[in-house]
């Protein structure tokens, strides 16, 4: 039988500095909740506001995978790898930071915010050769998911460390899909970026998130216009 757990918007530990708004899903720096350290191998997710001209400073990562994923605005990005990229809305960037490296990231504008998701994910393998991936999401996709992070190497899509798919639409009022598993013992998470959705029965609004496991078909329907969401599907053992 399918086993949910619902966090919804407002349950979300809050950290709101003076260059920084920042929610977060599950335990993160200031944000400790032992009941919210991490769904299967998804570790992070943490929905960001930087102030204009703000960001954060070089600071080391290691034998993480993590997402940014621009709502609006742009960051600007610079590593110990050798990368300098400015990714925006539209674009996602995906680091394997492995055996390890520095990186800083800042709102690429003076004038306005820049709000992004920044997502942990588990590695399958420590110690690796740290690799960094940039790609655009295809325009025109509304009323169907698109997966831009997935095993297997192709040119439009993104890979990281771990047996994940990463899975992102936008949908009309009354849309229906069954969304299918790719591996057995994975679980996935929603994260309902825009409107409301119907998920494995549940009522989710604007930054409700919903993990589902033990089972290997959800139900989704979008109840508002417009609606987005991003389905992340990870291991629940890894």
């Amino acid at each position: 039988m399918a086993q949910h757990i619902l966090h919804k918007n407002e349950s979300r530990g809050h950290d709101h500095f003076e260059w920084l708004d920042s929610k977060k899903t599950f335990s993160f720096a200031d944000y400790y909740n032992p009941k919210r350290m991490n769904f299967g191998a998804l570790r992070v997710l943490n929905d960001d506001i930087v102030a204009a001209g703000k960001g954060f400073g070089s600071h080391p990562h290691d034998n993480m995978e993590i997402i940014s994923l621009p709502l609006e605005g742009a960051l600007r990005h610079e590593d110990t790898a050798g990368n300098k990229k400015v990714v925006a809305a539209g674009q996602v960037q995906v680091m394997s930071t492995g055996s390890g490296l520095f990186h800083s990231e800042y709102n690429n504008s003076d004038t306005e915010p820049a709000k992004f998701l920044q997502i942990w994910v588990y590695p399958e393998t420590l110690n690796t050769t740290p690799k960094y991936t940039q790609i655009t999401l295809p325009r025109a996709q509304e009323n169907k998911l698109y997966a831009f992070i997935k095993p297997g190497e192709e040119t439009d899509t993104a890979t990281i460390r771990q047996d994940t798919w990463f899975s992102i639409g936008t949908f009309d009022k009354d849309t229906q899909f069954t969304y299918q598993t790719h591996k057995n013992g994975n679980g996935v998470y929603a994260f309902v970026i825009a409107g409301n959705f119907l998920i494995a029965g549940k009522e989710l609004s604007a930054r409700d998130g919903l993990g589902i496991w033990d089972t290997t078909e959800i139900a989704v329907q979008s109840l508002t216009e417009k609606a987005e969401l991003l389905l992340m599907e990870v291991p629940m053992e890894f």
